[in-house]
């Protein structure tokens, strides 16, 4: 009997997993490697970040995927591919055999050359980064409480789906919470400014539903600054092209993506922001067996956006290539099938924009991108628990409640769900 062909797979996001559960189902050998032992939530890592989830709540354990098909997962960072040899090098030492490689790291924040962002902007990619982010806006709002009477400033870089999350949240935990949670910080003085580069908000909606996010964010009183250029940041400010400045003591940097750096150590091609480039069929440039899915990997000449439905239908596309190949068929080239766009401003407010041309905005749309995100969230506790915390956040904000204190501020989960 022929041994199973064996498929390693890189990260364990929304493509990752897609992909490993169809070719582990399909009877080929996989084993998942991530530098951590869960599986991220991206999309709710702002509410994590403002305090209304706690980081275990988007985190899943990838060893529980992995297992559910018999599948193996290995803790790991890759540092290098050896495509002749067709191996994955870890910085443990260990090698990785694979007949095919499915790399779906995710990717990182791009910073575009501007001085100091790396150094003093918080990225809002990682677990991690949510946690260090709410960890300093807690201690900034503590302090305060404590006597401090300087202003807070926080200013958002990024008026995509991200941005406008990030600051609407903001403005309602300063509204609404803070007089209850914080009653000696006087609220007006915490300034939340959200700056894009482009002329518009949350680009790929619709005109009017664009209008109605920069509206509503107005009303929750965040300063919305368009076709504006950030030049340099420093600790305590950001320097606005023209020769203008903004204090800011918390500058969270949510515009633009790039490959993670060793990405640019494997010797594959790569594109614009260091992602990988691949062809039609997801297949790594110059790659016969080499597959880039999810946002580390761009299409020649066809972007796509940073959700996780084309995450989910790359991974399994690059799943059902494999099988092709294996079979002796030539592949086919992907084609996203677009259901639609939802981003939320705060309670009771959201757009949604389905592909079949219908458009939603205000609670209607609320409740339908939460009813989203809760059916994608992984693993039935998960779901309970982020229903149960964000329930209690939007029905308490005014009484004090809806802000989680006290959870892991290291770099595994408290308690990693199943």
């Amino acid at each position: 009997m022929a041994p199973k062909p064996r498929v390693v797979i890189v990260g364990s996001g929304f493509a990752g997993l897609t992909a490993q559960d169809r070719l582990a189902r399909s009877g080929f050998s996989v084993t998942l490697v991530d530098r951590n032992v869960y599986s991220t939530f991206q999309p709710l890592l702002y509410q994590v970040a403002t305090a209304g989830l706690t980081s275990a709540d988007v985190a899943y354990p990838a060893w529980t995927a992995a297992h559910k098909t018999h599948s193996e997962f290995v803790r790991g960072e890759v540092v290098g591919v050896d495509t002749s040899a067709g191996q994955v090098q870890l910085a443990d030492g260990g090698v990785l055999g694979y007949d095919y490689l499915v790399i779906a790291t995710g990717v990182s924040a791009a910073f575009f050359g501007v001085t100091g962002a790396a150094e003093h902007a918080f990225s809002l990619y990682t677990r991690r980064d949510s946690i260090i982010l709410r960890n300093r806006l807690m201690e900034e709002l503590e302090k305060r409480s404590a006597g401090d009477d300087s202003d807070l400033g926080i200013t958002i870089v990024g008026g995509g789906a991200t941005g406008v999350e990030l600051a609407g949240t903001l403005a309602e935990l300063r509204n609404i919470a803070l007089p209850a949670s914080f009653p000696d910080i006087d609220r007006k003085r915490i300034c939340v400014t959200l700056i894009e580069l482009g002329p518009a908000l949350l680009a790929p909606f619709d005109e009017k539903l664009r209008e109605y996010a920069k509206r509503e964010l107005a009303e929750r009183g965040v300063d919305v600054r368009l076709d504006t250029k950030i030049e340099r940041v420093e600790g305590d400010r950001v320097f606005i092209a023209g020769g203008s400045e903004l204090a800011s003591d918390l500058t969270v940097w949510a515009a633009g993506i790039s490959g993670p750096e060793w990405i640019g150590n494997l010797g594959l091609k790569t594109g614009r922001g260091g992602r990988l480039l691949t062809g039609p069929d997801l297949r790594v440039v110059e790659q016969d067996r080499i597959f880039a899915v999810g946002d580390i990997g761009i299409i020649d000449g066809d972007p796509l956006p940073q959700l996780s439905a084309p995450a989910i239908q790359q991974g399994r596309h690059a799943a059902d290539q494999i099988k092709l190949i294996e079979a002796g068929h030539p592949t086919t080239a992907f084609r996203y099938r677009d259901k639609g766009i939802a981003a939320t401003i705060g309670s009771r407010s959201a757009v949604v924009e389905l592909s079949i041309g219908i458009n939603m905005r205000g609670t209607l749309a609320w409740l339908a991108w939460l009813g989203l995100h809760l059916f994608y969230l992984l693993g039935g506790r998960n779901r309970i628990s982020a229903l149960v915390n964000l329930s209690w956040r939007y029905l308490t904000w005014s009484r004090g409640g809806g802000v989680i204190i006290g959870d892991a501020d290291g770099e595994e989960p408290a308690q990693v769900r199943s």
